[in-house]
């Protein structure tokens, strides 16, 4: 690659068909004003939610039609911008769908505090008054579980309709990463230079077989964060300054008491995720780093190799259109109605994977209420690659089954088991390759891609989650979050994690800057929460069968119409407990023995 495209000179086959929400942008800007106009059909019931079950079902109700409109609006503007965060037409757009978005949310603000007002005992009555409400019921009664910590109701609306500002510091960061970051070109093995990216890096030299290949792209990588360190902490210091004042106004005991109370999770089973994985898990990565240097015959490990191929001569390609056949075998499992939503997204342009200037970083799964899912994704004609995007299909999948069997209102489950479906998908994929041949080759390469997912969701974004903790921590005790703290917060949860298999040099503490999840509430751990979870229904899949597949269809249907907890028992697994954790981590283990004695 010579140089690195503009969105005008990908192949549009390769792009996501976003006509599916609106016919065009003059549609879309109708419907702004429209939805604009439409507020009123919920402000009306203000200050009449106390009149009885009837006024209060049907505000929810206009409430709930309101929302969806705004959100497939508002997504419209978002996946426009997240391909091409540098045309200008498309940041203007952005702005206009979040400014009515803020306008939306503090109208309706009284929803929420006029329900809270209620006495004591009126939803029960009303729900016992009007059937209709039942679907209502959860919602109700997670609010009313909020009721210690509101604000008055002017507060809230005031809050509510300082959304957009409230906000800057995550799109500061986007901005920043995605439109002004440029690098400069890596040198390969062959003395050739290549151009540098976000996504070219993340995507495809970190796992290069060419070691100076690697490690001189990183270098480059993080010759460029290290430039923009000082902006990137002043953004994600101030959204931890919002987050903690916003704590103590509501009276919480901790930032993180008010940022897991929506996930429905206790701090026991937060803090265990968290402590149990880097303590048990660490052995194991460590044999892992330690396998790869002897192996690849490097002089030393450096943070740039902990992603290199084990076996370089063995690391077939494999195109979208390749990976997308295999997801659909292996997803076939999962059935029909599965599998269906499966090839709609690789016939019908849901998934954008090409690769360009100004296009968000990573990977994500966006669900739009009365549409579908839309898939971002850089490809790399890598098997990696194909794991990624059998986990966003995960989503895709989970999310559309919810919204067809739950309303909006109950259709999206806490972010504690949001990745669950996603890496559930990874496994599936890994258990098909392993199927399909028992030459020795090919099964230590398979592990190794396995041991990717659990690589990027028990190492990667357990260890944001260690800093997330660590930085939460500092701030509720008033110490800044500054750069110079932030890299040494890094550095010391690398060296602790990786002891001296790993050289944690100073490009390596910068990685902090590299995801935009530390702006998502208390979401990377998650991703290990998710997957520890889905090994294990992942296992009893395999014991059981179609009986462990019916649950799992079943628990993906359910949405947010039950707790984490809940959904996760009806799939057979009790995250109340350690166990669960404690279980995926030695698999991880079994897979590395396996791996050493493949080799």
């Amino acid at each position: 690659m010579s140089k690195i495209l503009t969105r005008a000179e990908v192949p549009v086959e390769t792009t996501w068909n976003l006509d599916d929400i609106f016919p065009s942008r003059e549609a879309w800007e109708q419907e702004l004003n429209n939805i604009q106009r439409d507020i009123g059909t919920v402000t009306k019931y203000e200050g009449e939610l106390s009149q009885g079950a009837d006024t209060l079902l049907a505000c929810l109700q206009a409430q709930e039609e309101l929302s969806g409109r705004m959100s497939r609006a508002g997504a419209y503007a978002y996946l426009h911008q997240s391909g091409d965060s540098i045309n200008p037409e498309n940041q203007t757009n952005a702005s206009k769908a979040r400014d009515l978005a803020s306008q939306v949310s503090s109208a309706l603000s009284f929803i929420k505090s006029e329900i809270i007002a209620l006495p004591d005992g009126t939803i029960d009555q009303y729900i016992a008054d009007q059937p209709e409400l039942r679907e209502f019921e959860r919602s109700l009664r997670l609010l009313l579980q909020t009721k210690p910590h509101r604000l008055t109701a002017e507060t809230e609306k005031v809050l509510a309709s300082l959304g957009e500002v409230l906000d800057a510091p995550y799109r500061i960061y986007e901005r920043s990463k995605l439109a002004d970051m440029t690098f400069k070109q890596a040198v390969n093995g062959e003395g050739e230079e290549v151009p540098v990216s976000f996504a070219l890096y993340e995507n495809k030299y970190c796992e290069s077989p060419d070691t100076e290949l690697r490690r001189n792209s990183f270098k480059a990588f993080s010759d460029t964060l290290h430039k923009y360190r000082n902006t990137f902490a002043e953004a994600y210091g101030t959204e931890v300054k919002r987050q903690v004042i916003e704590s103590r106004l509501r009276g919480y005991e901790s930032v993180t008491d008010m940022l897991l109370q929506p996930q429905q999770v206790t701090k026991e089973m937060y803090n265990n995720v968290l402590d149990i994985l880097q303590e048990e898990l660490a052995p194991h990565m460590r044999r892992y780093a330690a396998l790869k240097k002897k192996v690849l015959q490097l002089d030393e490990m450096t943070f740039a190799d902990l992603k290199a191929p084990l076996d370089p001569d063995y690391n077939p390609e494999i195109s979208f259109q390749e990976a997308g056949e295999l997801i659909k075998e292996a997803l076939a499992i999962l059935g029909p109605e599965y599998g269906e939503i499966v090839s709609d997204a690789f016939r019908n342009r849901w998934v954008d994977y090409a690769d360009n200037a100004g296009k968000r970083t990573g990977a994500f799964c966006s669900s739009i209420p009365g549409v579908h899912s839309y898939i971002l994704i850089s490809w790399s004609d890598s098997m990696r690659g194909a794991f990624t995007l059998a986990h966003e299909v995960g989503h895709a999948g989970h999310l559309m089954l919810a919204a067809k069997y739950q309303r909006l209102t109950n259709a999206r489950p806490s972010l504690y088991f949001i990745e669950a479906p996603s890496t559930m998908n990874e496994l599936l994929l890994a258990d098909h390759l392993l199927t399909r041949s028992n030459e020795p080759r090919m099964r230590r390469w398979v592990i190794s891609q396995l041991l990717g997912t659990y690589f990027h969701n028990f190492v990667t974004h357990l260890l944001e989650g260690e800093l997330q903790r660590r930085v939460y921590d500092l701030a509720m005790k008033n110490v800044p979050i500054t750069a110079v703290t932030l890299c040494e917060l890094k550095g010391d949860i690398l060296s602790s994690f990786w002891g001296a298999d790993v050289v944690i040099d100073e490009e390596a503490k910068l990685t902090w800057m590299r995801q935009p999840h530390y702006y998502m509430s208390l979401y990377p751990y998650t991703y290990a929460a998710g997957l520890s979870a889905s090994t294990a229904v992942a296992k009893l899949i395999r014991e059981e069968g179609q009986p462990a597949v019916d649950r799992w269809l079943e628990v993906l249907k359910a949405g947010g119409s039950m707790s984490p907890l809940e959904l996760m028992k009806l799939a057979g697994v009790d995250m109340s407990q350690p166990d669960p954790i404690r279980s995926a981590a030695a698999y991880v283990g079994s897979l590395i023995d396996e791996l050493e004695s493949l080799y």
